[in-house]
């Protein structure tokens, strides 16, 4: 099986895509309906047998290219939003959602169940030994301070002002505790201003992006989530490949990660809820050891193999052969 990649000219994606072997049709992708990418997409439907589109603003794209041909086009759902532009989401072959949470709303929104496979994103093998002890500088940490950590764009959705708001409440029951919260986006600026008003500058942190934000899961004693929406939750899922425990909020995905007992859950938008759950798993060190086991257990359950392979099975009901035969 060859396969051809259409992504953004000189993006870290296109550079790692290259480095192992895989074909970039490199083009000027600015914005999501950008319609500079068409030519490309277009040169690939030449020998392609089906188009894989990842995300919404891909599908239109993908899907106008491939209306003249009729090739099957398949469609990775990771988000619980409501669908805008359904007709291209009607003409995908399939439709991979990366939970239940992500099928039960494409269901919603009158997708045929028939036409959804759920397969969860992977993880990458190499996080269960990734150990990164060069983080120390730029976090700055004063010696004995536990971490907890949050990765996230910067987005309502996200809601990291309950996340900063639990952090204020536990300035004084865990005074070794420091907050990272890695990431950027359009409320940096009013989270900063949060974080002044209730006087936390010293116990949080607005990192801001990293190269491999993953990196900074080795560090971590606690990994936090205070999202109003989630798909499925791949910080989460990246912590507790490194052994880190979860508190999460019970929206989309979440649930279906920890329910095993890979985590916490507490309701969204609940700053004192939050707040106890990372009081309590901290202070209890057989809770934390034991979270951590499962969590990293329920981690292996997504590797990246298994889950290659059901996306090949994807293929394969849309397509008879790779070779168009």
């Amino acid at each position: 099986m060859s396969q051809t990649v259409v992504t953004t000219a000189g993006s870290e994606l296109a550079q790692r895509l290259a480095s192992d072997d895989i074909e970039v049709l490199a083009a000027s992708w600015t914005i999501g309906l950008d319609p500079r990418v068409l030519p490309a997409i277009r040169r690939a439907m030449k020998s392609a047998v089906l188009l894989h589109a990842h995300d919404a603003h891909a599908l239109a794209l993908a899907g106008l290219s491939v209306l003249p041909s009729r090739a099957p086009l398949v469609v990775t759902r990771r988000v619980t939003f409501p669908l805008r532009r359904r007709f291209f989401w009607r003409r995908a072959c399939r439709i991979i959602a990366i939970s239940r949470a992500v099928r039960d709303a494409l269901v919603s929104d009158g997708i045929d169940p028939a036409r959804i496979v759920v397969i969860p994103s992977a993880i990458d093998p190499n996080l269960f030994q990734s150990n990164d002890p060069g983080l120390s500088a730029p976090l700055a940490l004063p010696t004995g301070r536990r971490l907890a950590v949050h990765l996230g764009s910067l987005t309502a959705e996200k809601d990291q002002q309950t996340l900063i708001r639990a952090a204020a409440l536990l300035v004084q029951d865990l005074p070794d505790l420091h907050w990272v919260i890695v990431g950027d986006g359009a409320l940096r600026s009013e989270l900063q201003r949060q974080i002044a008003q209730l006087r936390v500058n010293d116990r949080v942190q607005l990192l801001g992006t990293l190269p491999d934000p993953d990196r900074v899961l080795a560090k971590a004693d606690l990994f936090v989530m205070s999202s109003t929406s989630e798909g499925l939750g791949s910080s989460a899922l990246a912590a507790m490949a490194h052994g880190v425990p979860v508190i999460a909020t019970r929206v989309g995905g979440l649930p279906e990660l920890l329910e095993s007992g890979g985590g916490v859950l507490v309701e969204p938008r609940d700053p004192g809820a939050l707040a106890e759950a990372v009081r309590r798993v901290l202070n209890d060190s057989e809770l934390h050891g034991r979270l951590a086991a499962r969590g990293r257990k329920v981690a292996q359950a997504y590797a990246l193999g298994p889950m290659a392979d059901q996306v090949l099975s994807v293929y394969r009901s849309c397509a008879h052969s790779f070779d168009g035969s």
